[in-house]
């Protein structure tokens, strides 16, 4: 090879490294390194500008108006699932309100067959913290234009979590923060573990968990769906989340392979409670 040869072969070799070295962004694990909404609040910032999350209030219908037959099905789902509150099923409603971590990152161990920590998996944790927020976020333009009065205030029932329910009163109903939050965890993991798709769909109980804890509408479950697939679809372009998910997928199979999985009986509990309300809306 000719000196000039070698030496383009040589530079474009450095410039491929480069790029190589260059090509995956940092995917941070430190919660001090991404830092909180709000100081002291819990709730880490997502991956998405302001900018770039869906627009709920275009993406949405407004909710049903009071006397239409779509309120008056809001209303018996209402009746329906608040039954459930007292049983197990209301147990684990109640554990699904709580989002902050770690408590929050068991609610799809078991749907996903790995436990989930910032020690254990870190990456996998980071995720999950991370698309909490922008789902939840993205749910506020349509929340703060509607300002749904929620259903226990209007049917004055109890709650699962009464020390809530001064906050929740003032906080719009439609579209569900937590139901849109727990479709984007359900199709993220879906990504990462896809042959346990079903046991993900986990997801869909997480959003009827606010119908059982009575402080959301079914039509508040449903449109929050929407927006938890509208920020997965926004997440998928984002460089920092791909590159989290790609090291949170080798977290699981590292998982796997260790024994981090859940108790096994927990999770057979689980699975039976979460079939007493599959029949149920929504």
């Amino acid at each position: 090879m000719q000196p000039a040869f070698r030496s383009a072969a040589a530079a474009l070799a450095a410039i491929t490294l480069l790029g190589a070295c260059t090509s995956t962004p940092h995917a941070p694990v430190s919660p001090a390194e991404v830092g909180e909404l709000r100081p002291g609040a819990g709730y880490l910032k997502g991956y998405l500008g302001r900018e770039e999350l869906p627009d709920s209030l275009a993406l949405l219908p407004p909710p049903p108006a009071d006397g239409t037959p779509a309120h008056a099905d809001d209303a018996d789902a209402f009746r329906q699932l608040t039954a459930l509150q007292k049983g197990a099923r209301g147990t684990l409603a109640t554990r699904d309100a709580n989002l902050k971590f770690p408590q929050a990152a068991g609610a799809f161990a078991c749907a996903l067959g790995v436990t989930v920590s910032e020690q254990g998996t870190p990456h996998l944790n980071m995720l999950l913290r991370r698309t909490l927020t922008d789902a939840g976020l993205a749910t506020y333009k349509a929340k703060d234009q509607y300002k749904r009065t929620r259903p226990f205030v209007t049917f004055s029932a109890p709650t699962c979590t009464p020390a809530e329910e001064a906050a929740l009163s003032k906080d719009g109903s439609y579209p569900s923060g937590h139901s849109a939050l727990g479709w984007a965890w359900a199709l993220v993991l879906t990504e990462l573990a896809p042959e346990r798709a079903d046991a993900l769909l986990r997801g869909r109980s997480f959003g009827q968990s606010r119908g059982i804890c009575g402080v959301h509408w079914k039509s508040d479950i449903e449109a929050g769906r929407l927006i938890g697939a509208a920020t997965v679809a926004r997440l998928r372009v984002n460089a920092v989340f791909q590159a989290q998910l790609a090291a949170a997928k080798q977290e699981v199979v590292q998982a796997r392979a260790a024994g981090q999985v859940p108790p096994a009986a927990d999770c057979a509990s689980e699975t039976q409670t979460l079939r007493s309300s599959l029949q149920l809306a929504p």
